[in-house]
């Protein structure tokens, strides 16, 4: 399984490096799963329906993000009608949107993308160590290819959370810094 993830797309400099380069790089690298971190990819602060379905039409599979998610409030209700742009899923329930994503990779294998959020530094959110055992327990078994996206300021923050899923996740990256 070759997973790419890409930090931070920012603004348009940043698309315009993924519509230049993506396709070549999935290619030429045989990329299974395309990943970005997208929070900043419409002007700098947040993400639009329109800039959401540009990065999915370049092919990419899976967006995630982090507090900037809620900057531009068009993306509220396109939220709850693209499950392939993800939240960070210790944000309250009651807003719009999820922090996990399941589906097949390009050769076939199920996979389960998770978006968490720090902390520290950060808008209050609830516990990410507590929602990532609860997101864990909800997948199925046979979805053995667990990324997650942990969203966060602080380092320690992020290495802490890659020893709580040792062992129970295939890859924990840490965006934001």
């Amino acid at each position: 399984m070759r997973i790419l993830f890409i930090g931070d797309i920012f603004a348009s400099p940043g698309r315009t490096i993924v519509a230049d380069h993506l396709n070549r790089i999935i290619s030429e690298r045989k990329i299974d799963l395309a990943i970005a971190n997208a929070e900043n990819s419409a002007g700098g602060f947040g993400i639009t329906p329109l800039v959401a379905e540009e990065l999915l039409g370049l092919g990419l599979d899976v967006l995630t993000s982090g507090n900037h998610i809620w900057d531009k409030r068009e993306i509220y209700e396109y939220l709850d009608r693209q499950p392939r742009l993800i939240r960070p899923a210790n944000y309250a329930a009651s807003l719009p949107g999820t922090g996990l994503f399941v589906t097949k990779a390009r050769n076939g294998v199920p996979v389960a993308v998770m978006n968490l959020q720090g902390r520290a530094h950060m808008p209050s959110t609830d516990c990410p160590f507590r929602k990532a055992d609860d997101l864990l327990a909800s997948i199925e078994s046979g979805v053995r290819i667990r990324f997650v996206d942990f969203h966060a300021e602080l380092t320690s923050e992020k290495m802490a959370m890659g020893w709580h899923l040792d062992g129970r996740t295939t890859a924990v990256v840490g965006t934001h810094t």
